[in-house]
């Protein structure tokens, strides 16, 4: 015969209180007393009762899912971002259902966003970053998101809640530190301009440049694809266009070390005569021959966060029946200082 199933009933029988006090021990309630949740957790574990998810979150309103929105996981950033939300949605008791885009561009969400709706997720995680179009749909009435919804890595909008890295500053602060140690003539690989993160990066090196009284041209800066290999074409070009360089911030750490390495293969003796700053801070970078000075941005606390503020969110909905306002969250990044500058 099959054994019968512990109720939550059979444990406030057994440990002489209400089912209500049973379901406060459960929901970690602060209005039980200090003896009476501990007699409640003896009699849970001697009887080997585990709540039902489905029934708790029935009681609670929350699923205690979240839907998490990716792409290009394939990549360091993207990855390391997903390591922070998945580290602190663990911390705060919440599942996640992961959906990864097709492309980095891709503007059909329509039938995602019914995914996770009928999936009942308390909140979505859209960690991919803004790329050429694909933030269109927010101003699309079809595809309009019922749901607390966080935004990652994209322009500021007034009517999204957005944590994304303050790639602007992080540029401004490597070309100041080129400008610091004396480097008068400061070159730019940037990334993809389709990417927000890329323009922002590049924007951000130009405005220092001309602060500083620097005239900045098309010769003075070249395109990759944040790729190693690209970063070598890129730099190759580069240096047609602007023999005299005598520094270059790098759009990010990859496209860096191949900058590294050709600048030896041509003779040019790092940071004596040529000066590199990378953006990015990934762990190998420490390591690169010399090692580089880089700008950190934590993307394991951008995923931190974005859920912190997302749980956040979800709880003033239920418990106080409010819409929070729209924020913009920017982290800032940190600059270290290596030898390759």
């Amino acid at each position: 015969m099959e054994k019968k199933k512990t109720t939550i009933y059979d444990v406030a029988e057994k440990a002489g209180v209400s089912r209500q006090t049973v379901s406060r021990v459960l929901n970690n309630r602060q209005d039980v007393s200090d003896e009476t949740r501990k007699r409640v957790k003896e009699v849970m574990a001697e009887l080997s009762y585990h709540p039902s998810a489905v029934a708790q979150s029935l009681s609670r309103q929350k699923s205690y899912l979240f839907g998490v929105v990716t792409a290009g996981l394939r990549f360091i950033g993207p990855s390391r971002t997903l390591s922070g939300i998945t580290s602190k949605a663990e911390e705060l008791g919440y599942g996640l259902l992961l959906k990864e885009l097709a492309s980095f561009s891709s503007n059909n969400v329509k039938p995602m966003l019914q995914w996770f709706k009928s999936h009942q997720v308390d909140g979505i995680i859209w960690a991919a970053p803004e790329i050429e179009d694909n933030r269109s749909w927010l101003n699309n009435e079809q595809t309009q998101i019922d749901i607390p919804t966080i935004f990652l890595t994209m322009e500021e909008q007034k009517k999204v809640t957005i944590v994304t890295t303050d790639n602007y500053n992080g540029a401004r602060m490597a070309t100041e530190h080129l400008l610091q140690i004396g480097r008068k003539k400061i070159g730019h690989i940037s990334g993809p301009l389709e990417w927000w993160e890329a323009r922002q990066r590049k924007q951000g090196w130009e405005d220092i440049l001309r602060e500083a009284g620097i005239r900045v041209s098309d010769q003075m800066w070249s395109q990759g694809n944040w790729s190693s290999k690209s970063g070598r074409t890129a730099f190759l070009e580069l240096l047609a266009k602007y023999p005299d360089m005598d520094g270059v911030f790098v759009g990010n750490d990859q496209m860096a070390l191949s900058v590294l390495q050709t600048s030896l293969e041509l003779g040019k003796r790092i940071p004596r005569d040529f000066s590199v700053i990378g953006f990015d801070g990934i762990a190998d970078s420490e390591f690169y021959c010399p090692p580089l000075t880089t700008i950190y941005q934590n993307q394991d606390e951008l995923g931190r966060v974005a859920v912190a503020e997302l749980a956040s969110q979800i709880e003033q909905k239920i418990s106080e029946n409010i819409i929070v306002k729209p924020k913009y969250i920017t982290i800032q990044p940190e600059l270290i200082i290596r030898q390759s500058s």
